[in-house]
């Protein structure tokens, strides 16, 4: 396989050339899905580069170089969720160290961090990252990272990236920021000071709703060293077919995240003006908090949106109404979903934890697909009609 000539270029080409690009054996356009387990060597030890496929398949290797490319990192990681790529950056840290975390993130992070990282003396606080200053105001002698999302899950507020790396770097931390919700083709974090970047690939990367996978990209060579050590340690990769996939889905992560963003800012627009909807979280909206933040450090305000409707509807009634959007965990398909945090991805976050950062019992959150945008808006318009009591 070739290496691609195409890092300097732009993020349009890079997604479809970036990375490792095709076959040097066959010729292939695309990178073979390299099925196997084990890999036959000359003598002990003299190989052609691979030995088994937990520590490195080719498939894999074109995949995390791909990822790299495109977060400019220096290194990428491929992993069977995004939980096991949030674990193997959660296993940098030991007993006694503590993370500041954004007070509003996924459920499952907060799960992992409270109930599993807990049992190891891992210990965390949540803390507003939008406002710089109380995460200054939070670092002691223990904590040794801040992680973020931006924009966060889910309601979408907005952390100064360049602030909070400069901020863990003043006091020796690892800055971590899970982009998912943006991907790299509207943010990357390691050009505002990231350190470790990670993505659940199941969704926009993906972005077909078929395949589970989590990635991670480093800025150094040394967190790089680290990184690869766990991911092999602990053996929680990404399969050659899943990677050949997620190759595939990336292709066209610019063309579809185009389409998606388009019919976000009309469904956005329209919800904000229907007198049944209270609020509406969207940071394309030039007042939404962070909106000039976002624009510094970001192409858009991307294609999630959580709103709460007014008194006087039933919430239930509303997602039975709808006909386009389903009612699913995930996110970044190419169709649209809808889902309630508070019983669903924010389910494992205490209902006191929840209301006291706004995620209500009435939060609905939606993932705008590639459908037409016109028939998105009218459906979940006719749901809210439908939904009254």
């Amino acid at each position: 396989m070739a290496i691609s000539r195409f890092s300097n270029h732009k993020i349009e080409t890079k997604l479809i050339h970036g990375g490792i690009y095709g076959d040097e054996l066959t010729g292939a356009v695309n990178v073979p899905i390299y099925q196997t387990s084990t890999y036959e060597q000359e003598i002990p030890g003299v190989h052609k580069g691979f030995e088994y496929s937990r520590t490195g398949n080719p498939t894999r290797k074109a995949l995390e170089a791909l990822i790299a490319d495109l977060e400019n990192g220096t290194q990428g990681f491929a992993f069977a969720s995004g939980l096991a790529a949030i674990t193997t950056v959660l296993s940098l840290f030991k007993q006694g160290d503590k993370l500041i975390i954004s007070d509003n993130v996924y459920g499952g992070t907060y799960r992992l961090l409270s109930k599993v990282f807990d049992n190891f003396g891992i210990s965390f606080v949540s803390v507003d990252t939008t406002d710089p200053a109380k995460v200054e105001a939070a670092i002691t002698s223990d904590v040794k990272a801040i992680y973020i999302e931006t924009p966060t899950n889910p309601l979408l507020g907005i952390t100064d990236l360049q602030a909070i790396s400069d901020i863990a770097h003043k006091h020796g931390l690892l800055h971590i920021v899970d982009n998912t919700f943006y991907t790299p083709y509207i943010q990357r974090p390691i050009e505002h000071g990231a350190d470790i970047v990670i993505h659940s690939a199941t969704k926009y990367l993906g972005g077909h709703s078929d395949l589970v996978a989590g990635l991670v990209v480093v800025n150094d060579a040394v967190l790089g060293e680290k990184i690869a050590f766990i991911q092999n340690a602990a053996g929680g990769v990404l399969g050659p077919f899943d990677s050949f996939l997620l190759i595939r889905g990336i292709k066209t992560l610019g063309v579809r995240l185009d389409r998606h963003v388009d019919n976000a800012v009309k469904i956005a627009d329209d919800l904000k003006n229907n007198a049944d909807v209270k609020n509406v979280y969207y940071p394309g909206f030039e007042d939404h908090p962070g909106h000039d933040i976002n624009l510094k450090q970001a192409k858009n305000g991307g294609a999630m949106i959580s709103f709460e409707l007014t008194e006087g509807h039933d919430i239930n009634k509303f997602f039975r109404a709808l006909s386009i959007f389903a009612l699913a965990e995930s996110l970044g398909g190419v169709e649209s979903l809808v889902c309630h945090p508070a019983t669903m991805t924010h389910a494992a976050i205490p209902k006191e934890v929840r209301d006291s950062v706004g995620i209500t019992d009435g939060l609905i959150r939606v993932s705008v697909g590639i459908e037409d945008g016109d028939e998105l808006t009218r459906d979940l318009l006719q749901a809210i009609e439908a939904s009254r009591v």
